[in-house]
């Protein structure tokens, strides 16, 4: 709307991609004065009334309908098609040049004068930040949270007692998660790039995943390997009828 956000009310989706409810009676005198539609998350058990700041999915009302997608202004603005990304396979954290093979790390070594970041993404708006993994044998675990690609990201949770590169990225050296064993080998295993919600109240990646990469079987640790833009494959749009 012009004015003030109204809410529209609230639902939920299950693991199937099902919402709890696609129906929701709202005023006409304020349905018909609606300009814009905005989804956002919302916390469990939310008192406030206003809305978060983790905008999903927005669009304008043209006539009776709206197309709503990631990519409007009201939303994360963006939908990540000038992503582009490499790393290298290292573990610069234990010192020792051993298990290079069981890291990962968003960089990229070759540049004249020292290493520099291997990332190229869009900002994102205010409640949202992007999150690093390795998808190990079908277990995804994070290397962590970042808003910077030349910067370190928010955890060092399995990595080895010196300090790592002022990039995004993990050794997987030590605290294996339950079912996993380090060091390991990440030839052959998926690397992403997800887009979260802050606060992240979930243990996975987001479906919003702008780049994946697959780590060659032959891979080479410190050298230089691509990600894939995985814009296409975003399914994030929709369309709201008043």
């Amino acid at each position: 709307m012009s004015g003030s956000p109204v809410s529209a009310g609230t639902f939920s989706v299950n693991t199937e991609g099902v919402l709890s409810k696609t129906l929701f009676t709202i005023p006409s005198t304020v349905l018909d004065n609606a300009t814009q539609y905005v989804l956002t998350i919302e916390p469990d058990q939310d008192t406030d009334p206003t809305p978060s700041k983790v905008h999903v999915l927005a669009g304008d009302f043209i006539s009776n309908s709206a197309e709503v997608s990631i990519e409007h202004s009201a939303a994360l603005g963006t939908n990540f098609s000038t992503a582009a990304g490499n790393y290298i396979l290292a573990t610069p954290t234990n010192g020792m040049n051993t298990n290079e093979k069981s890291g990962v790390w968003w960089l990229d070594p070759t540049t004249e004068g020292g290493p520099s970041a291997g990332l190229t993404l869009p900002s994102l708006p205010e409640g949202w930040e992007y999150e690093g993994w390795a998808v190990i044998d079908g277990t995804p675990v994070s290397t962590g949270k970042f808003t910077s690609v030349s910067g370190a990201d928010s955890i060092m949770a399995f990595s080895g007692p010196m300090g790592g590169p002022p990039f995004p990225g993990e050794d997987f050296l030590i605290n294996a998660p339950e079912g996993l064993t380090f060091p390991l080998d990440l030839s052959g295993q998926v690397v992403v790039i997800s887009v979260e919600p802050t606060p992240d109240t979930s243990p996975k990646p987001s479906p919003i995943k702008p780049l994946a990469g697959l780590v060659p079987l032959d891979a080479a640790d410190h050298a230089l390997l691509p990600m894939v833009n995985q814009g296409v494959n975003l399914v994030t749009f929709g369309s709201v009828s008043r």
